[in-house]
């Protein structure tokens, strides 16, 4: 198959999950969308492919921040909706720090968090009954673990 012919049956492919897909899958389309993104950015870096590079992290941080950060709803939980933005918002910060840098490290530390938060949403499963739902407590504790330190990261990230 050539590569178009590739690039549209994916496509098609997609779109047809995405249409078929409940809440819960398609928040886990958009983590494998942003992570694929990130991985496609570290090849292109890799390949000293720098355009495409940019336009692989820009992609990501537009699923992270339209998709992921859209996504949260504050109603069930509020201090934990801010901090799972907060933490989305940490991971856009890095990503625009490795697009501007080329900076592997940064890339690699976008990808290992929203991996994390993937690996969380996967465990909830869509019969948690996400309506009535509470935050699950493994997405909470990678929140948490992450979140409390994010003060000094945002500032070392921007010493280098």
């Amino acid at each position: 198959m050539d590569g178009f012919g590739a690039r549209a049956y994916s496509k098609l492919g997609l779109e047809t999950d995405v249409v078929d897909a409940d809440p819960h899958r398609l928040v886990l389309i958009l983590f494998d969308g942003a992570l694929l993104a990130v991985q496609r950015a570290k090849g292109h870096l890799a390949d000293r492919r720098i355009p495409e590079k940019c336009q692989a992290l820009s992609q990501a941080i537009r699923i992270v921040d339209s998709g992921l950060c859209s996504s949260v709803d504050p109603s069930h939980a509020p201090e934990f909706a801010t901090r799972l933005i907060r933490l989305y918002k940490y991971i856009i910060m890095r990503l625009l720090h490795a697009n501007m840098r080329n900076d592997l490290k940064a890339m690699d530390e976008a990808a290992n968090l929203l991996s994390g938060l993937r690996g969380a949403w996967a465990r909830i499963g869509p019969s948690a009954g996400l309506a009535q739902a509470s935050p699950n407590r493994d997405a909470q504790q990678v929140v948490r673990t992450v979140s409390q330190p994010i003060g000094a990261r945002v500032a070392n990230a921007y010493r280098a």
